[in-house]
């Protein structure tokens, strides 16, 4: 997996004692994938990845699933809606690759706890065989009517993504204008650092401002922060805010000198 990714696979791991390996991923966050062409007991990757928001495109994936065949190959798509290219069609080709999806994000769901796991008849066989022990949330009938009918109206969830897509476009710009480096997102969020300002700093004014972000203690990304986007009007007053934030620090810079 890589080393910067979802927290709780490296927890899960843990807690059923088995042995990982984190990969580094490069300096600008992306996923190498030759370092996933060795020897291993399987792989996970998100994509698009968590905090980083980038995503793997089909080929480099299937790149992935060719050089493993003896090992199965797991891709996170839980923001896959968002701008990602999903390897669903790839199944037909490798039994290898079980991709799994999750009704919180796109469908805006996560009170019901609900996902789905797409794989070959062998790889679906060994996750029944294990669910009931190791499933944190079995799936009520109550959940899986919700789950159904948010299927659908298709039109109303291919609105609501678009209407998501362009908020973050626009966001992006705006944060880019500000002197924001922000990465290539193709998630409902994202990932950015300012040269002049720390980003624990701006985590607490944020904070104060009643604006939550996520921001890490990790190295390589505590000088980052995760923006989730919301409406129009509630990313208008994060930049708003961060034009304000940044006027009073070039002040003070200039105070000092």
């Amino acid at each position: 997996m890589p080393d910067i990714t979802y927290s709780f696979y490296p927890i899960y791991c843990e807690l059923y004692r088995i042995p990982f390996q984190k990969v580094p991923v490069d300096d600008d966050f992306k996923v190498s994938i030759k370092d996933y062409c060795i020897e291993n007991g399987g792989i996970v990757i998100a994509n698009p990845n968590a905090p980083t928001a980038l995503a793997l495109n089909l080929k480099d994936i299937e790149e992935i699933l060719k050089k493993n065949q003896k090992s199965i190959v797991l891709i996170d798509e839980a923001y896959i809606d968002f701008g990602g290219e999903t390897c669903l069609p790839l199944l037909k080709k490798y039994d290898n690759l079980v991709v799994v999806q999750t009704f919180s994000k796109s469908r805006s769901l996560a009170g019901i706890r609900l996902g789905v796991a797409y794989g070959s008849a062998e790889a679906i066989s060994h996750l029944y065989d294990v669910k009931n022990s190791f499933n944190s949330y079995p799936i009520d009938s109550l959940a899986q009517i919700i789950g159904e009918a948010s299927l659908m109206d298709e039109h109303y969830f291919q609105k609501n993504i678009q209407k998501i897509i362009k908020t973050r476009e626009v966001f992006k710009d705006n944060l880019v204008n500000l002197g924001f480096e922000v990465t290539n997102s193709k998630a409902n969020f994202v990932f950015v650092h300012h040269p002049k300002v720390k980003a624990e700093e701006l985590f607490k004014a944020l904070y104060e401002a009643k604006i939550i972000v996520r921001h890490w203690n990790q190295p390589r990304i505590d000088d980052w922060l995760r923006i989730t986007i919301g409406t129009n009007k509630e990313m208008n007053k994060v930049i708003e805010f961060l034009k304000s934030y940044l006027k009073k620090n070039e002040e003070i810079d200039e105070w000092k000198k």
